[in-house]
């Protein structure tokens, strides 16, 4: 899977996407013809058009853009959806430009024999500014909700056992012994060793203030959910800095809690937007046909803004201050001038694009790391589930994660025609299955039929009848590079990169994308009207004349 964010996959809570945002497929460029007039305003035509490089015109000549956003994905495409609905007096002429043939990056929803189903990002938390992008986007009608009451499963020693869904489940949850909750409930409570003196790893983190039972049996599979990662690598302060934050201003995870909830009360409340959906509960959402909904939503609006196929080969910033960018289009090549650029592509791309720029920014951005994922979407019918995991007599839930340490290779399972409606045909179940992530590089050797006999294998040992006929198999999806290891030193890393950016001149050339929000779907679109705010108040601050 190349660029991926995968937190659909974690199931431990309703915060979505395994995938969460950019994935980067191998996938042959189909080139088609574009209009060369530039639209930078969903209403009117722009003033701007781009120019074509020859002998005698030079870059310096094209007209400026306020903002040009490399990428389509949906990073790209959010930050264009936000400075139009919130900035449009300052960045009124934004352009989205994708090299490939199509927008939306890693989403990609397939629909085919009566079942739709997703090979990147399956869903996502539906946080208000994820509800205001769905809401101005003009898919408030197509939004959907799963169960908040689904329960979510972790593999423990040959068994799906329900995780807590609220801290009254704690006491009667057996995932954990007796000894394990209450090692982490004092934990929790600051009694455990203080922090070391450097960066701590999630699993040196975990296990010192909540045991090791958390750590194997709740954390470990939802990092391989969340991220597809080592947790003995990833950073706690930047994989989950939420709840690293919490030790940090409260003592403790109850105190920083208890700290954080004082000063929510205090603040003054913002009157919430009226138009914005009442999601009930802790859940995840998609849309009535899948996810890719969102990316051609927007681009719709955005219209000729958006300009496909278009590669860019080289950028540069003029005396004026300005950004010349030079693109390979179905036209030839194509130079645009721009006040800001923000890259929205993932980190290797970003770094080979900035070497002529900054060697220190591309050798920062080039030490990101993005392992293989496959998305494994088959099909069986609901005879096949054992009778311990129906409930009701129906296959009820979000999903499932596996522990590394529990004998199989599939990383996690999305009950996929469980969570939204209208996923399969009558009497058939469908599972998406993730497998590969940091601790397993293996599956790229493999062919896509071994990866269907693993997901296979591994199911009929908790949840499909071992005597259950052959799966239907739908689709087969693997990224290379999928998504990006929030590791020690990432935020250094990530720091290093736009401080030598800002520091050898390029202000007004913004870095964005997963490997900046975070992996998950609704993480990158908060990031968006982030990323827009501050290109916003760099157009503002540094107005051209």
């Amino acid at each position: 899977m190349p660029t991926l964010t995968f937190t659909d996959i974690s199931l431990l809570r309703p915060t979505p996407s395994l995938f969460p945002c950019p994935l980067k497929p191998t996938e042959k460029l189909r080139i088609h013809r574009l209009p060369l007039k530039l639209r930078c305003s969903i209403a009117e035509e722009s003033k701007i058009s781009p120019s074509k490089l020859s002998p005698n015109l030079n870059a310096a000549d094209a007209a400026t853009a306020d903002c040009v956003i490399i990428g389509g994905g949906i990073s790209g495409l959010c930050i264009a959806q936000a400075l139009a609905t919130n900035h449009s007096a300052v960045a009124p002429n934004v352009i989205v430009t994708e090299a490939r043939d199509r927008v939306g990056g890693n989403i990609i929803t397939v629909e085919r024999d009566g079942y739709l189903w997703e090979e990147g990002p399956n869903s996502f938390q539906p946080s208000d500014p994820m509800l205001k992008m769905v809401v101005d986007s003009g898919l408030k009608d197509d939004l959907v909700l799963g169960d908040p009451n689904a329960p979510r499963f972790v593999l423990w020693n040959g068994r799906l056992r329900p995780v807590p869904s609220s801290p009254t489940d704690l006491p009667i949850f057996d995932l954990m012994s007796i000894g394990g909750k209450i090692r982490a409930g004092l934990g929790a409570l600051g009694l455990r060793p203080p922090p070391p003196g450097h960066e701590e790893s999630v699993e040196e983190f975990v296990r010192r203030n909540l045991g090791d039972e958390v750590f194997e049996r709740l954390i470990e599979p939802f990092c391989s959910g969340v991220y597809a990662g080592d947790p003995s690598k990833l950073s706690m302060k930047a994989a989950f800095g939420k709840v690293w934050k919490l030790e940090q201003t409260g003592g403790s995870i109850i105190g920083g809690t208890f700290k954080a909830i004082q000063e929510k009360n205090k603040a003054p409340k913002q009157p919430r937007d009226p138009r914005l959906p009442k999601p009930k509960g802790q859940t995840v959402g998609s849309f009535r046909k899948g996810l890719t909904m969102l990316p051609e939503a927007i681009s719709k609006r955005l219209g000729s803004k958006v300009k496909l196929s278009w590669k860019l080969s080289g950028v540069k910033k003029l005396d004026s201050g300005e950004y010349s960018l030079t693109y390979e289009t179905p036209e030839g090549l194509v130079s645009l001038r721009s006040r800001s650029v923000v890259m929205t592509v993932p980190s290797y791309v970003a770094s080979s694009l900035l070497r002529p720029l900054s060697v220190d920014a591309a050798g920062a951005l080039s030490q990101f790391y993005y392992p293989p994922v496959a998305a494994v979407s088959v099909s069986y019918p609901k005879e096949a589930i054992r009778t311990e995991c129906l409930i009701d007599g129906e296959l009820k839930g979000f999903g499932q994660l596996h522990p590394r340490s529990q004998g199989v290779e599939t990383l996690g399972t999305i009950y996929s025609s469980s969570l939204f409606p209208n996923r399969a045909p009558a009497g058939r179940v469908l599972l998406l299955n993730y497998i590969g992530g940091a601790t397993n590089l293996g599956i790229l050797s493999k062919k896509e039929s071994e990866l269907v006999e693993a997901v296979d294998r591994d199911l009929r040992k908790m949840l499909i009848n071992p005597n259950a006929k052959d799966p239907l198999v739908l689709g087969v999806r693997v990224w290379q590079q999928a998504i990006p290891q929030f590791l020690v030193g990432h935020l250094d890393l990530l720091d290093a990169a736009k401080s030598s950016l800002r520091d050898n001149g390029y202000q007004g050339l913004f870095l964005g994308g997963n490997y900046v929000a975070g992996v998950a779907l609704g993480r990158c679109v908060e990031s968006a009207y982030e990323v827009a705010s501050e290109v916003s108040n760099f157009l503002s601050q540094y107005a051209y004349k």
